[in-house]
């Protein structure tokens, strides 16, 4: 009868350590499915999230933009904290106009934390014209400038890569190479000031991989081949929010 129970005990032993080692995998399978980033900055009560850009950080302040997305999610999930969301997108921007306006669009503003989504018109505008673009030299020194005021204001900088200029999936796309060079450039360049990085190029491409399986250069994430649509807009806000804790 000893020998008995002492065998149950065991058994029972096993079974409680088996099934706290499967609840631990699968809240640790559940925390990676959500993209949880270990780097995300921790919120606090006050802070106030700017977004500067060109005019597709000015769409995303519509209706249904990447911006609105994000203010509704942290509403709903730490409304208690008070966080004020400002867009500050002009349609056109390259990085050179972020270097002129950051003082009064953003350092004025005393955010604590800045999303710099930029680089599509700095390769896009210079397609025909290289003068009307802005060289690899100038984008990269003129991100580093852009950076610099804003943590030097006590802000938190995250650098997003440029996203796409064309939808195909297999790098056929006319600026596919060197929209891929300009964000290398703000990788190394977020690498180099220290500053979060938010890879909406990498993002992009693995998504049109999956889900654009005709090649088509447009209506999937963009209206235009550059501008989001509404799935577009959620990936945006999708990949902005891992980074937000």
């Amino acid at each position: 009868m000893f020998v008995f129970r002492r065998q149950c005990f065991a058994e029972i032993g096993t079974r409680l350590i088996l099934c706290t080692a499967l609840l631990f995998l699968l809240v640790f399978s559940e925390r990676n499915l959500r993209g949880a980033d270990p780097s995300a900055i921790a919120l606090k009560k006050g802070d106030r999230i700017v977004f500067l850009g060109d005019s597709i950080t000015q769409a995303g302040a519509g209706s249904k933009g990447f911006i609105t997305l994000i203010k509704q999610e942290l509403d709903r999930r730490a409304r208690n904290l008070g966080i004020e969301i400002i867009g500050a997108g002009i349609s056109g921007n390259k990085v050179p106009d972020l270097q002129k306006r950051v003082d009064q669009d953003v350092i004025a503003k005393k955010p604590t934390i800045v999303f710099i989504y930029i680089g599509i018109n700095d390769v896009w505008h210079g397609e025909k014209d290289p003068a009307r673009g802005t060289s690899k030299d100038k984008f990269e020194t003129g991100l580093k400038e852009v950076i610099k005021k804003i943590t030097s204001g006590g802000a938190k900088a995250i650098l997003c890569t440029p996203s796409v200029i064309g939808e195909k999936h297999d790098g056929s796309n006319k600026l596919d190479g060197k929209l891929d060079e300009y964000a290398e450039i703000s990788r190394s360049v977020a690498k180099e000031c220290k500053v979060l990085l938010c890879d909406l190029r990498k993002e992009f491409v693995q998504q049109l991989k999956e889900k654009n399986p005709a090649n088509k250069d447009r209506g999937i994430l963009t209206s235009d081949s550059v501008h989001l649509n509404e799935s577009g807009n959620r990936l945006v806000a999708e990949t902005m929010l891992r980074l937000l804790n």
